[in-house]
């Protein structure tokens, strides 16, 4: 990464707090086969509902999610349809083939799923037209995943003109938002596994340092415990700026530092964000960062099922417009927070105007911020689960600006 390349000669030598890390890769479990049988019927229930004859997926997270394939788009149609009733089908180039079969072969969930390849100078549009009305499915609605390509969505809805083509959104959140208990359990081990680099890094950290050289320490610390990961880091001024600066910074005593982001276990992310200070912190960043740890907890509190997303925003906004940086975004500068699971931002959204009632096994950051433009920004962030009675975070909340790891 471009932090280690950066680094100062010094860190070439990893520190002891990075070097007492244990590689906790074999903890992460994969997603079973039986498992994604159950998110297609989840599916193929949420296409019925929605009267959709099927859903149309290119390579991207949804694609992972469902199969099990992991695919990067390029300009050639590489597709899969998951119709409401048959089995799923493959659209893939004739020389990818064999790369594809690889994979495929690889998912007992898709022992049944055929691939059907297209040469170059075929057109992919009229053989996915060909396998959806061998199917029956050319006329009706046929959804479109919100990732695909607008070039393979629009080749598509031209080769079928009877289909009326929709938004795929309906199925494939509705079926992502809410976590299985093995999803839980891979986020809870990215959290875990964040929380642990976080704090070995925050022990390595010291007067001098530039934030590259911080980042170095992240990646190092990352590749220690077996997961990959990484961590924006930005120190005093630029820490109001909640998604940093491109400026080089160096750490000196009194100043404050933001990490934040975080690392994938098996596909499933954490997004976690810790500050701290060097020496001692002031006066005014500690009242800030009080204000932020509450507004962080009547969040926690307002969560819970039925509740709109939108109110869990408000409450923590609450707080902090209560406690003088207020109104609205003037120095609440973002939403409360984003769903989280196989990708860091998913559905939903935690903002005023969503007015989607949350669920049991939803999960979001819940990442309330005070920046004050020219000074510093202090935000919280965990990842929240909400239950069948409330929420619960994935991690222990931060103490202090002096000790903003739990014992």
């Amino acid at each position: 990464m471009l932090g280690a390349l950066l680094a100062s000669p010094a860190l070439l030598a990893r520190p002891a707090a990075i070097e007492g890390l244990k590689n906790r890769g074999a903890e992460a479990q994969p997603i079973t086969p039986e498992e994604r049988e159950q998110r297609v019927e989840r599916a193929r229930a949420l296409m019925a509902e929605n009267h959709v004859g099927a859903i149309c997926i290119a390579g991207g997270t949804s694609l992972d999610y469902f199969s099990g394939v992991r695919w990067g788009n390029s300009e050639r149609l590489f597709m899969m349809a998951i119709p409401a009733r048959g089995e799923p089908f493959f659209i893939c180039p004739a020389f990818e083939e064999g790369r594809a079969q690889e994979q495929i072969a690889r998912r007992p969930n898709l022992k049944a799923a055929k691939l059907f390849a297209w040469q170059e100078d075929e057109s992919p549009y009229a053989l996915a037209a060909k396998c959806l009305r061998d199917r029956g499915l050319a006329a009706g609605r046929l959804g479109i995943e919100e990732r695909m390509p607008f070039v393979f969505s629009d080749g598509l809805a031209k080769a079928v003109p009877a289909a009326t083509v929709v938004s795929a959104t309906p199925v494939t959140a509705g079926c992502r938002m809410i976590k299985s208990p093995a999803e839980l359990a891979l986020m809870r081990l990215a959290c875990s596994v964040t929380l642990q680099v976080y704090e070995a890094v925050w022990r390595a950290t010291h007067e001098g340092m530039t934030n590259r050289d911080v980042s170095a320490l992240i990646d190092a610390a990352y590749q220690t415990t077996g997961f990959r990961g990484e961590a924006m880091v930005e120190v005093d001024e630029f820490s109001a700026l909640p998604h940093g600066s491109m400026q080089p910074q160096r750490i000196r005593s009194g100043s404050i530092v933001l990490m934040d982001d975080g690392c994938v276990a098996e596909g499933y992310q954490s997004d976690i964000t810790r500050m701290f200070v060097v020496g001692k912190p002031s006066d005014k960043m500690r009242r800030v960062f009080d204000l932020v740890r509450k507004a962080q907890d009547a969040a926690l509190a307002a969560a819970r099922p039925a509740v709109a997303c939108e109110n869990v925003d408000a409450a923590a906004r609450k707080v902090i417009t209560d406690g003088g940086y207020g109104p609205g975004f003037k120095y609440f500068l973002h939403r409360l927070g984003h769903g989280i699971g196989m990708d860091g931002h998913e559905w939903p959204y935690l903002v005023h105007g969503n007015q989607l009632p949350l669920a049991s096994g939803m999960t979001f950051s819940d990442e309330p911020g005070i920046y004050i433009p020219g000074e510093f920004g202090i935000r919280l962030e965990d990842d929240m689960h909400v239950t069948a009675n409330g929420a619960e975070l994935l991690t222990p909340q931060s103490n202090s600006l002096e000790q903003p790891f739990a014992a």
